[in-house]
């Protein structure tokens, strides 16, 4: 069954970001919000590790994050809109949101 994780808290916080990203199965889903966003920063751990996730994992964050810290999602990551993400937890069995 696939779970869509949402991560908010930047994930050079604290280790909530290494424990989400061990749970992750190969048809889950991980969306990005918040502070959380700042993973996809070129040249850092966290990035290099989004990248190397196997291919069925769909990575999300949200566009208005983004903006807010004027960061560009790459090319694996697809940026949603609010209504984008009320639509994608409809698609997956359960939401885990990460605290």
């Amino acid at each position: 069954m696939a779970t869509l994780h949402l991560l908010s808290r930047s994930p050079f916080s604290d280790n909530q970001w290494g424990s989400c990203l061990r749970l992750l199965s190969d048809a889950d889903g991980l969306l990005l919000t918040g502070d959380a966003v700042y993973a996809v920063q070129p040249g850092t751990a966290p990035y290099a590790e989004l990248q190397n996730l196997p291919e069925g994992i769909r990575l999300f964050a949200l566009e208005e994050d983004l903006k807010a810290r004027a960061l560009k999602a790459p090319a694996r990551l697809q940026a949603l809109d609010y209504p984008d993400f009320v639509e994608l937890c409809t698609r997956y069995a359960r939401v885990n949101s990460w605290l």
